[in-house]
């Protein structure tokens, strides 16, 4: 099935009657909100019904949960990266996305949007209009306002039916009867799901005569004492919204000191967090490293943080989120919490950036990925309050970003902060060098040469003003000294540069020059690879192949025993190429299949695309048409999924043409077509599991 959705709850309970309106919905209206307060399971029917939906669109149903954003700059590469858009185009946002989905017939899920609702709306009604076949389905506690929009209000579950004591039920793991203490909580919770899940831990923990008890004293109360720490300023909360405020307040209550405290202070992350991000975040006074992990399995126990994943993950609903935020504002902690919590996501950047060049690259790229939304949030945190700082942290996971496709968010980040930050040297340097990469990655020549140049200004002026300060007295100062790491990126990002606009004579010298210059080997670190990388690619434009096939070949030993990724793949894909241009298809499409192997494990689009060029390529060129249609139409997919058109080396687009026109007059013009529209129609990943199987498999 084509598409994204998160696995359903195995919880879900009930809702037959909302759900059979909802489908009712998308059968005759393009845009259905489904509205509630604040628990009351808007997000699990919204999942229920996209899964049941999924199979009428052609194009799959795909899921975009709103809640990690605070603020609507990146609502557009939220929405695009949750319907696998890599937009590596230049322009406005929304265009990349609405050529996207143009001619698609798909669900496109928007959840959470409250907090959003009139960005939200703007960019529905923009996407809508753009594409025809568009259904989106969205979860807010209000109507988005959008013309033709049909709103689906849901209510609790009935408190005294069966289904609110269903779910107790499954929620504290034991059978109750409708006559017990049971089917009283569920009727004081008024049948709100997610009260009825923190009521159904307090019930694991003492058991639901007790927690029966408790509610009946906390709820009797005078409303002024129930929701005296409650109140809120600008309007009065609908009456089950109060319940259900109610109830994770008697949660609150219920919880150990300890454990409120870390409730408050965990409220900062706007994403998935394990124990190590936890501890470095909200450490402090009571809460340290011994009596935290104490108070977050009691937090977790109670169902106020979600157990965690495979991965060690875990998380805070919304809703138990901002309570525990305006607790975190009323200890007067919410900028001390921020500033910690930008703090550990910098740092964590910065390790990594370090780790790069070595056996952690990959663990430390899926660190970047997994942190993603917290190092957003810690950016537009010191975006605000220390552009030095934010340039320091984008310039460190930029150009992973960029590895991942995340282009409009690398891009974004890097240029705010080189407009807000007045630092010079090594941090300025950097975050030049990852926008130059953006830059050439988005197909901006021009505005990439500009930063250029300015990288390689700012990289001499900082290795010059290092040199001067550690210079002795005696004469050093003036010397002009070997090029440094910071030099021989900005030869990289020249030589880049120059290669993806046809001039490889130029990429070679730029960084023949510097690396003839600087001391040690590619070994030493991230930036001389990167420029013998470069080199290679380089001579393998000038026509000089024997030699780049044996510097990539030595290269790729080298990066095996780094256990180095990202330069790997590369060189896989330059020596396909070389295969290519030598008369050797066999050979090429073997490196290819290996290029692909590696882009898939780093999650690029863009390296699958340009793998699949080359394989397919390499399969016309070998005579095998109708797998070469297969793998081409395959690559269309990929390539639309990073919104731009085919590119590529000049010479293997040439190579590519030569040999597509060659496949398509052997088999045939018909017969190529079909297969080319058959693979990219299907699956996108079936069509890549395909390519990778060698000649004999099936």
């Amino acid at each position: 099935m084509r598409g994204h959705l998160p696995d359903e709850n195995p919880g879900f309970v009930g809702r037959r009657t909302e759900l059979d309106r909802i489908s009712a919905a998308l059968a005759e209206h393009r845009l259905v909100t489904v509205t509630g307060v604040g628990g009351v399971g808007k997000t699990r029917l919204a999942l229920r019904a996209a899964h049941r939906a999924a199979d009428g669109y052609s194009d799959g149903a795909w899921w975009t949960d709103l809640t990690p954003l605070d603020g609507d700059r990146l609502l557009v590469a939220l929405v695009a990266d949750s319907v696998d858009l890599s937009d590596h185009t230049p322009g406005m946002a929304t265009t990349g996305l609405c050529r996207r989905l143009a001619d698609d017939r798909l669900l496109l899920v928007l959840d959470s949007c409250e907090h959003l609702a009139e960005p939200c709306a703007r960019l529905v009604a923009e996407l809508l209009a753009a594409a025809p076949g568009l259904t989106v389905l969205a979860t807010s506690r209000r109507p988005l306002g959008v013309e033709g929009e049909r709103v689906v209000a849901l209510d609790p579950l009935p408190p005294a039916g069966g289904d609110a004591l269903e779910l107790l039920r499954r929620a504290a793991g034991e059978d109750f009867t409708a006559a017990g203490p049971a089917g009283e909580i569920c009727v004081r919770l008024e049948g709100i799901p997610l009260a009825l899940e923190l009521a159904a831990a307090q019930i694991r923990l003492q058991g639901a005569e007790a927690v029966r008890d408790q509610l009946g004293t906390r709820f009797d109360a005078p409303p002024s004492a129930r929701f005296e720490l409650l109140a809120h300023t600008e309007r009065v909360w609908p009456s089950r919204h109060q319940t259900l405020r109610a109830a994770i307040g008697w949660s609150h209550e219920l919880s150990a000191p300890l454990e409120r405290l870390l409730w408050a202070r965990l409220s900062v992350f706007r994403g998935p967090f394990d124990l190590a991000s936890a501890t470095a975040v909200c450490i402090g006074g009571p809460l340290n490293r011994a009596t935290l992990p104490g108070a977050l399995d009691g937090l977790v126990r109670a169902s106020v943080v979600r157990p965690p994943d495979a991965g060690g993950r875990l998380r805070m609903l919304d809703t138990i989120r901002a309570y525990g935020a305006t607790w975190l504002d009323r200890t007067g902690e919410t900028g001390t919490v921020a500033d910690r919590h930008a703090a550990h996501f910098r740092g964590l950047a910065r390790r990594g950036e370090t780790e790069w060049h070595g056996a952690r690259q990959l663990r430390w790229y899926r660190t970047v990925d997994a942190h993603h939304t917290d190092l957003r949030t810690a950016l537009d945190r010191l975006l605000r309050t220390d552009p030095d700082a934010a340039l320091d942290l984008i310039g460190s996971v930029a150009f992973a970003w960029s590895c991942r496709g995340r282009l409009r968010e690398a891009r974004d980040g890097l240029e705010h902060a080189l407009l807000l930050s007045g630092a010079r040297g090594r941090t300025r340097a950097r975050a030049l060098w990852a926008l130059g990469v953006t830059l050439v990655l988005q197909g901006e020549f021009g505005p990439a040469q500009e930063v250029s140049e300015r990288c390689a200004r700012e990289s001499r002026y900082t290795e010059y003003k290092d040199r001067t300060e550690d210079a002795d007295g005696a004469g050093r100062a003036g010397d002009p000294g070997r090029p440094g790491d910071l030099t021989l990126d900005a030869a990289a990002l020249a030589g880049l540069l120059a290669l993806t606009t046809g001039r490889p004579m130029a990429a070679y010298v730029v960084v023949d020059h510097v690396l003839d210059a600087a001391r040690g080997g590619p070994a030493d670190s991230a930036a001389r690879l990167r420029c013998h990388l470069v080199r290679v690619f380089a001579l393998t434009g000038l026509g000089r192949l024997g030699e780049a096939r044996d510097r990539a070949l030595a290269l790729r030993t080298l990066c095996e025993e780094l256990d180095e990724h990202w330069t790997r793949t590369a060189l896989e894909y330059q020596l396909a190429l070389t295969g290519l241009l030598e008369g050797d298809p066999a050979t090429a499409a073997g490196h290819a299949r290996a290029m692909l192997e590696g882009t898939r494990g780093l999650g690029a689009s863009l390296g699958v695309a340009l793998g699949l060029d080359v394989l397919a390529t390499a399969l016309a060129a070998a005579g095998d048409g109708e797998r070469a249609a297969d793998v081409s139409g395959t690559g269309e997919a990929y390539w639309r999924s990073t919104g731009q058109p085919r590119r590529g080396l000049p010479g293997l687009r040439a190579l590519h043409e030569k040999y597509t026109d060659t496949a398509r007059a052997t088999i045939g013009e018909p017969a190529y077509e079909e297969i080319f529209v058959r693979a990219l129609t299907g699956l996108p990943q079936d069509g890549l599991d395909r390519a990778l199987r060698g000649p004999r498999q099936t």
